[in-house]
C-alpha cells in the first residue's frame, strides 16, 4: 500500500515515525510520502516538507509567513495527485491538515483519510467538527476521553492507546546511571538537575524560556539544563546559555527527564511524557496578549485545564499557570513546592493513576494493524 502522511511539528514526525515502523511490520509492501522531519525519513520515503518549514504558531506568526504556508499547501496538493495514495494518514496540525483531508475529498474519490492523533476539538475550535466529519473516514484517538467525545459527535473512532507510552517505553538508554549520561552529555555530575522543556517552535521558546531560566537560576543547588529543540541550534540558545549559565542537549529529552529532580515545561506532549517519566514539574503557557487574551480564552476553551497530565487525570495533578500567571515570582514558588516531599508524593501518585488509565498497548502498532485491516477491506 502507498501511504501519503502529514506530520507539521517535531511530536508530529516522532509519533508518526513509530506509525509507519509498525506500518512496514504488517504491509510489506508498504510505500511512504510524507511531510513530516528526520525521524520520519528514517523510515525510508520521499520527504516533501520538512516540519521546520511548516511550524507556524498563531495567527500573527501564520499571517507574516502567509506566503510559505500558501507554498506548502500547493506543493502537497501537488504531490498528493502525484502520489496517488491508497491512504492519506493526518498527523495533528489541523489549521493545514484539515484543508489537506478537504481536498483530497473532493479530488481524489475512493482515497480514505484517516486522523491519527486527532485535533482536539473537544477543547476548542469546536467549529472545525462539521468538516473534520466530513472529509475524516476514521479517527484513531490517542487518549480515552476522545471516544465518547467524537463518538456522539457522529465518528467512526477506535482508541488505539497513547503513542508517548510507546516512545517513553523504547527509549534508549532506559537503564543507564547518571555517570553514564553525563559522560554521553557532558552534564556536570553533582548537582540534581532541573529539566527546562520550552516547546519546539520558536514562538514558544523565546516567549517562555527566559522565565524559565530566570527562575531555575534561584536554585543555586541544581543544574539547569534545556531540552533543545529538534529545530532549532546550540546557536540559537547562545545568548541565553552564556548569561544564565545554563546547558541545552538535544536529542536526549528523556534520557535527561530520567535524570531530573524536577522540570518546568510548556503546555502540549512534553507535559505528558514528563508525567510518564514519573518527574514532578510545573506546567506554563505564555502567549502575547497577558491578561486580556487569558480572559478571553477562557471563554473560548472548553475544557478546565491545559495540561494533557491534567485532563486525563481529570483533576489538577500539576499546577498550571497561564499567560500573566507566568512571572519569575510565580514559577520560582511553584517550583519550591516540587521539592517538598508531600507535594512530590501526591504528583507521584497522580501520575501512576494516568499511567495505569493509559495502558501498555504500543499505540503505533494498534493503529497500524487497524489501518491496514481497513485499507484490505476497502481492496
Amino acid at each position: 500500500m502507498k501511504y501519503f502522511i502529514i506530520a507539521g511539528e517535531a511530536s508530529g514526525d516522532l509519533h508518526a515515525s513509530n506509525l509507519m515502523a509498525s506500518l512496514k511490520r504488517h504491509d510489506s509492501e508498504a510505500d511512504f510520502c510524507f511531510l513530516g522531519g528526520d525521524l520520519m525519513l528514517a523510515q525510508g520515503g520521499k520527504l516533501v516538507r520538512h516540519y521546520r518549514d511548516m511550524a507556524f504558531m498563531g495567527i500573527i506568526s501564520v499571517v507574516k509567513n502567509l506566503d510559505k504556508v500558501l507554498m506548502n499547501m500547493k506543493v502537497c496538493r501537488q504531490q498528493l495527485q502525484e502520489y496517488n495514495p491508497d491512504a492519506v494518514i493526518l498527523v495533528d496540525y489541523p489549521s493545514f491538515n484539515l484543508k489537506m483531508a478537504k481536498f483530497v475529498k473532493k479530488n481524489m474519490p475512493g482515497v480514505p483519510v484517516y486522523y491519527y492523533i486527532s485535533p482536539k476539538l473537544w477543547a476548542w475550535k469546536e467549529y472545525r467538527l462539521k468538516d473534520m466529519r466530513r472529509y475524516v473516514d476514521k479517527v484513531y484517538s490517542i487518549l480515552p476521553f476522545e471516544v465518547e467525545y467524537f463518538g456522539k459527535h457522529g465518528f467512526e473512532v477506535e482508541y488505539v492507546g497513547n503513542p508517548c507510552v510507546d516512545a517513553v517505553e523504547s527509549r534508549a538508554h532506559k537503564n543507564e546511571s547518571f555517570e553514564e549520561f553525563s559522560a554521553r552529555t557532558y552534564v556536570e555530575a553533582g548537582k540534581p538537575i532541573i529539566t527546562l522543556l520550552a516547546g519546539s517552535r520558536t514562538q514558544e521558546i523565546n516567549s517562555s524560556l527566559p522565565v524559565m531560566l530566570e527562575a531555575a537560576s534561584q536554585f543555586k543547588d541544581y543544574r539547569m539544563v534545556i531540552a533543545g529543540a529538534p529545530s532549532m541550534t546550540e546557536a540559537d540558545y547562545a545568548d541565553l546559555l552564556s548569561k544564565y549559565g545554563a546547558k541545552v542537549v538535544f536529542g536526549e529529552t528523556y534520557e535527561l527527564l530520567q535524570q531530573s529532580e524536577l522540570a518546568v515545561v510548556t503546555s502540549g506532549t512534553a507535559t505528558l511524557e514528563t508525567a510518564l517519566l514519573e518527574v514532578p514539574q510545573v506546567v506554563i503557557y505564555k502567549m502575547a496578549g497577558g491578561y486580556l487574551l487569558h480572559r478571553i480564552l477562557e471563554h473560548i476553551i472548553r475544557v478546565p485545564f491545559v495540561s494533557l497530565v491534567n485532563l486525563i487525570a481529570g483533576k489538577g495533578v500539576v499546577k498550571e499557570l497561564i499567560m500573566e500567571e507566568v512571572t519569575v515570582d510565580n514559577v520560582v514558588n511553584e517550583m519550591k513546592k516540587l521539592i517538598e516531599p508531600v507535594s512530590r508524593e501526591n504528583i507521584l501518585s497522580g501520575y501512576k493513576e494516568i499511567i495505569n488509565v493509559l495502558g501498555k498497548e504500543p499505540a503505533s502498532d494498534k493503529a497500524a494493524k487497524s489501518l491496514y485491516a481497513d485499507l484490505c477491506k476497502k481492496k
